[in-house]
């Protein structure tokens, strides 16, 4: 009677909950559920927010009603929003560049064996420890028209005879906020890159030291290929934090001098919340998306799918 009570305990049917339960797929959803719920809440909600926003004509204080693109179109004939958008483009891709080439430079350079090795990634990470305002303080200061410290040595050692009007010339003042972001930007590229580096086998060094390859060939055969997929993740991110850059550029120039410093997304904050036409700053904001999109497109797409990750040659 044992024997038969226990049969019928074996072959009993699993319940539909156990079943689910068990499923590492749905364990997995259910892990997942407080992440998709706190993305769609911060996340998904204001930017959908905005899109609709930007096809209406609110403004502070008022809901606004539907007028479809008319805030786009307005922005298609802007010249001041088409400057904004030349600045940006010119911020990013000057900056990141840069940024990735210094910062590769020190990921390089911090990752062979040399002396005080850990207070020099201390002192390479200290820029991107400080707040961002207090560094755009900072820069407003060294880049000032009066007291700026590099005018001041320049005039000492006689190369020239009056100060530099750093913000308040329009390339100047690209020029001043370019070199504030790679200074605030450049640890990240850096000590990413150097946690990639250590990741490479150092069998794959010796193996080519003993053919005779150069430092130049290593680079390119080892570290590279490697590497491609930690810079993908790397430049996306830095595109996208210098493409939507606000803090920065908004405590040093406001915009100016004469809008030469607009980016897209101080400028629809200025005509968002500083002159209260919420349509028209939501369409701002909501035409940056487009190139957000190509960035990570082209990150992911044409970085980190590449031939060798399959196997195949990369030619």
């Amino acid at each position: 009677m044992l024997d038969a009570a226990a049969r019928q305990t074996a072959v009993a049917p699993v319940s539909f909950w156990t079943r689910l339960n068990e499923n590492r797929n749905v364990l997995g959803l259910w892990f997942m559920l407080p992440a998709a719920a706190f993305l769609l809440l911060f996340l998904a909600y204001p930017l959908g927010l905005g899109i609709w926003l930007s096809l209406t004509d609110a403004r502070i204080g008022r809901a606004g009603e539907f007028i479809g693109i008319e805030n786009f179109v307005w922005l298609w004939g802007d010249s001041v929003f088409w400057l904004s958008v030349f600045n940006t483009l010119l911020y990013t891709i000057v900056a990141s560049v840069i940024k990735f080439a210094i910062g590769l430079y020190l990921a390089l350079l911090l990752n062979n064996n040399i002396a005080f090795k850990a207070f020099i990634r201390a002192i390479v990470l200290l820029p991107f420890i400080v707040p961002t305002v207090l560094s755009a303080i900072a820069f407003w200061w060294i880049f000032d028209s009066q007291f700026s410290i590099i005018s001041w040595a320049l005039i000492e050692l006689g190369i020239i005879e009056q100060n530099i009007d750093f913000l308040g010339t329009p390339n100047n003042a690209r020029a001043s906020v370019i070199f504030a972001n790679i200074w605030r930007g450049v640890p990240f590229v850096a000590i990413t890159l150097l946690a990639g580096l250590q990741t490479v086998p150092q069998s794959l060094y010796e193996a080519a030291t003993i053919d005779g390859a150069s430092k130049w060939a290593m680079f390119r055969h080892i570290t590279y290929p490697l590497l491609t997929p930690i810079i993908a993740v790397v430049m996306t991110f830095s595109v996208l934090f210098t493409f939507t850059d606000f803090q920065l550029i908004y405590a040093m120039t406001r915009g100016g001098p004469v809008n030469a410093t607009h980016l897209m997304a101080t400028l629809s904050y200025q005509r968002a919340i500083l002159g209260g036409n919420l349509g028209e700053g939501a369409a701002i904001s909501t035409a940056m998306i487009p190139f957000l999109l190509s960035a990570i497109m082209f990150s992911w797409f044409g970085l980190q799918r590449r031939k060798w990750q399959q196997g195949e040659s990369d030619d």
